[in-house]
């Protein structure tokens, strides 16, 4: 099969478009047809390599997948060949007490698709059977590529741990990122008001566009100061945060009395301070947040095939171009997700 493939860790010029043996599934797993692939930040750092993914090289990378079913597992029911699929990208070991009470993304052996395994940068993938769900309604397969791991984390972030309800407002970092896309729309279908930030002008019309009630460019705003202005002074009930250090204070510092931050990376660096006097004095509450359970992925799913959640595509590539897409990632010139398609 072709797939792109890195055989050492560092820059983009690493990923090579070359032949690589097909996949052999075992009897747990299904091989599947990759019709398409969105890219994550996580493909990016594991190809530039961190300490917390020790990963056999060479590695294809790709933690969101759909396409269809060309062999089942002996040991796998429920799915057949040539059904249409996309990838639950939470790998687990379903046995455990976590994992028993649905809480698989504690799961002590948990990871992600693509990260641990070999992903679908690639024509074919071996995925466990447990991990592959059909495509709800009438999604394209870069549709269905496009909203699972932003869609899952988005919502374990703003649901479950942001307990965001209507009426309440919200600051949503990034609209033009895939976490930041699909958070904003949760945040609405919950019937909170939404504020969110970009980083240039071109950006705020496509992020009112997706539901956004407020826009604050970050770039040439002073973030906390508007969204006291937006909010009466009074600040805003959640933040979803998926940055870092570089906007961490001004995070803090939009916060309510009693307010939520939920943040789920690192983008711009690992360490952030934090006063501890205005963490109690305010009544803060924050929580760290890594992807979210099948269930949440589930439930996210529902909406995304009944039309109520969108997927939002910035570009798509064919899969020898995703040197190019993750340079395109790196750029941060894009609005929603990037897409290879084989």
């Amino acid at each position: 099969m072709k797939a792109v493939v890195f055989h050492e860790h560092g820059g983009p010029e690493k990923l090579k478009y070359e032949d690589r043996p097909d996949p052999q599934i075992k009897p747990d797993e299904v091989l599947v047809r990759v019709k398409a692939c969105a890219l994550n930040h996580l493909d990016i750092w594991i190809r530039q390599g961190i300490p917390a993914y020790q990963i056999p090289l060479p590695h294809i990378s790709g933690c969101d997948v759909a396409g269809q079913i060309e062999r089942v597992g002996s040991q796998v029911w429920g799915v057949k060949v040539g059904q249409k699929v996309f990838v639950s990208p939470g790998l687990n070991c379903g046995n455990c007490d976590e994992c028993k009470v649905g809480h698989d993304n504690l799961c002590p052996s948990f990871g992600v698709f693509g990260a641990k395994t070999d992903g679908g940068y690639a024509e074919f993938v071996a995925v466990p059977g447990t991990n592959v769900i059909a495509i709800p309604g009438s999604l394209t397969f870069e549709q269905a590529a496009a909203f699972p791991l932003v869609s899952v984390t988005a919502w374990h972030m703003v649901v479950t741990l942001g307990w965001l309800r209507h009426g309440e407002t919200a600051l949503i970092m990034g609209a033009g990122s895939g976490v930041g896309s699909m958070a904003i729309q949760i945040a609405k279908y919950i019937g909170a008001k939404v504020i969110t930030t970009v980083g240039s002008e071109e950006k705020v019309k496509k992020a009112l566009v997706i539901g956004a009630d407020e826009v604050i460019n970050h770039a040439t705003d002073d973030m906390a100061k508007r969204v006291f202005e937006l909010t009466g002074g009074q600040g805003v009930d959640v933040v979803i945060e998926h940055i870092g250090p570089q906007v961490w204070d001004q995070c803090l510092k939009s916060l309510a009395k009693g307010g939520r931050l939920v943040t789920c990376g690192a983008t711009t660096g690992a360490k952030a301070e934090i006063d501890l006097r205005y963490l109690y004095s305010r009544h803060l509450t924050l929580k760290g947040s890594y992807l979210g359970t099948k269930a949440e992925l589930l439930e996210a799913a529902k909406l995304v095939g009944a039309g109520k959640l969108t997927p939002v595509i910035d570009r798509v590539y064919p899969l020898q171009e995703a040197r190019a897409a993750q340079e395109q990632m790196l750029s941060r010139k894009l609005f929603g997700k990037l897409v290879l398609t084989v």
